[in-house]
């Protein structure tokens, strides 16, 4: 049903059901919020978003209250603004005064609404909370003292991700935000998936950087220096550099990367392909020997941790096929080297990754050779950005290059993986050549393409009659879970990915301005895939190539020492 409303002397219409912010935003207007979560029940504890009702003795939060037929709202008074002009300026009486030092300075929030209300001056003095930043986590810092409370963190830690590691801790003027009695957060149950930071507004989380290591070893004469980079970052980058959101920079990141003196760039598509072929082939042997199924997908370290953390008894069920970051940084090592006579102790490998957790991963000790980690270092796609930035590189300037040889072919199959369902997308495409000896005719799979948070897909594929589940975050693993501890057998295979929508949305990539962005980036992947002249990973002739000269074959003696790892339970005390 909808009706009219006035707002600043103007009619709109509302729709029965909504919030004032919801008509607003629905119809153009903005209204600004701290505590706000699309999607989620709101809180309306930041006030930020109140707004001037005629009949109303005070002013109301705009985010919580629905919407009345013919209500009079004033959202830019003179009241509104001096309420919402005070709330930033208690914030800051309270807040570091270190922009230019800050991880955020340019793309804080309180920052921008302290310069959109004109706060030029310090109005209120007081003794401020002081606290010690947190930097012992692998891959996120916490830093408290920029915290403001909002509490958007514990919403997506809890609500939206399902890990719920963040919570309101003591209460008053010393309330904080953090794991379990303030703990340090690499000894909390985090699964370093880094969309706290995303839903931050403020510096007070981000991620440990890794981009001053990179630059020393650039300019070290002694060292060969690699780099990997997802293929999702080509699709994300692009708002790091004033680019419409979803177009594919892929042959400008090679570029770009080349100038910054890399020795080598590949693109981490190929390592996408390799883990396809490995993952189908653990899969058929666990299919025809009778292994432990379902099997669950291995590639996303936040879900893998989980997994250690939460869930030790479903171990067995993980697949044990490494990461296409650690298989690419495991093959770098090895093949490559020996290929090009590099010794190992002077190769350093870097991956440019669109998620936090992978800094975690890339120092897990199943993750060396002889005491040498196969991925020194990880950037996230803000910090690549930077870098790039850095080293002085206009990317407007660039020509399009490919990557670089013995890696330099990929399919568009292992770009999928971007995406929530893509993986499985992909598995099924080998699979089914696996087993029947034919293509998946045609390969694009439309019940696995939807947004939902939780999808089965069934499909006959030789004598098998198997079933696939994509559960988008881990909060929606838990009933599937439920069901195969109950029994459930027709379940074989369940990717999951820990952040919303998949890589694409990873903890690392730019910040989010509109909610059509994350659209772009996934009808991009999906482009590509259409007019890929490569679709399948097994019919990458790079990833042949691989396997004729080096690996022998999927699962073979030298794969399963290189490729595949192991797990065992990790012990959280909360």
């Amino acid at each position: 049903m909808n009706f009219p409303i006035e707002v600043n002397n103007k009619v709109i219409v509302a729709r029965k059901g909504e919030t004032i912010l919801e008509a607003l935003t629905r119809n153009g207007l903005k209204v600004p919020t701290l505590c706000h979560m699309a999607d989620l029940n709101p809180s309306g504890s930041c006030r930020m978003c109140v707004v001037e009702v005629e009949g109303k003795s005070n002013l109301i939060t705009a985010c919580s209250h629905p919407v009345e037929e013919w209500m009079k709202i004033k959202t830019h008074s003179p009241r509104v603004v001096n309420a919402r002009k005070t709330n930033v300026e208690l914030l800051l009486a309270n807040h570091p005064d270190d922009c230019l030092y800050c991880e955020r300075n340019g793309k804080c929030e309180l920052q921008n609404f302290a310069e959109e209300l004109n706060v030029r001056e310090r109005r209120f003095q007081g003794k401020k909370n002081h606290h010690k930043t947190d930097p012992s986590g692998s891959s996120i810092v916490r830093d408290p003292a920029k915290c403001i409370l909002c509490g958007r963190c514990v919403r997506t830690c809890d609500e939206v991700v399902g890990a719920s590691t963040l919570g309101y801790i003591w209460r008053g003027n010393k309330t904080l935000i953090g794991p379990a009695f303030n703990r340090l957060i690499n000894l909390s149950s985090c699964l370093t998936c880094g969309q706290c930071i995303m839903s931050c507004p403020t510096g007070a989380l981000h991620e440990k950087r890794h981009s001053n290591d990179l630059q020393n070893a650039l300019h070290s004469s002694d060292k060969h220096v690699v780099v990997q980079y997802s293929p999702t970052i080509s699709v994300c980058i692009t708002e790091e550099f004033g680019i419409k959101s979803g177009k594919d920079l892929y042959g400008l990141i090679n570029s770009a990367l080349r100038k910054t003196g890399f020795d080598k760039v590949f693109d981490a598509s190929f390592s996408a392909d390799l883990y396809v072929m490995e993952l189908a082939a653990e899969f058929e042997h666990r299919l025809k020997s009778g292994g432990v199924l379902p099997m669950f997908s291995s590639d996303c370290p936040a879900w893998v941790k989980h997994v250690e953390q939460r869930h030790p008894d479903l171990i067995p069920n993980l697949s044990v096929c490494k990461s296409p970051q650690q298989m690419f940084g495991a093959i770098i090592s090895s093949y490559y080297t020996k290929m090009f006579h590099i010794k190992l102790d002077d190769l350093y490998t870097v991956s440019a990754m669109p998620c936090t957790a992978r800094k975690f991963e890339s120092k897990r000790e199943q993750m060396t050779q002889k005491g040498i980690s196969d991925v020194d270092a990880v950037l996230t796609t803000r910090e690549f950005a930077q870098f790039i930035k850095l080293n002085g590189i206009d990317t407007q300037q660039l020509e399009p290059e490919q990557a670089d040889f013995p890696f330099h072919v990929q399919s568009s199959a292992g770009k999928l993986m971007g995406v929530s369902g893509g993986l499985t997308e992909s598995l099924i495409r080998t699979l089914h050549f696996q087993i029947t000896g034919k293509e998946c005719n045609p390969p694009r799979i439309n019940e696995l393409r939807n947004i939902k948070d939780y999808k089965e897909y069934f499909i006959k594929i030789g004598d098998y009659k198997l079933g696939f589940a994509v559960a988008n975050t881990i909060r929606y693993t838990d009933q599937i879970i439920k069901e195969i501890k109950e029994g459930r057998k027709d379940i074989h295979f369940i990717e999951v990915m820990a952040c919303p929508f998949g890589c694409v949305n990873g903890g690392g990539q730019p910040f989010i301005k509109d909610g059509n962005t994350i659209k772009s980036r996934i009808k991009a992947i999906y482009e590509n895939d259409e007019k890929d002249p490569i679709r399948f990973a097994h019919k990458n002739p790079s990833i042949i190539d691989l396997y004729k000269e080096f690996l022998g074959q999927p699962m073979s003696d030298l794969s399963q020492k290189l490729l595949h790892t192991s797990y065992k339970k990790r012990e959280v005390s909360l």
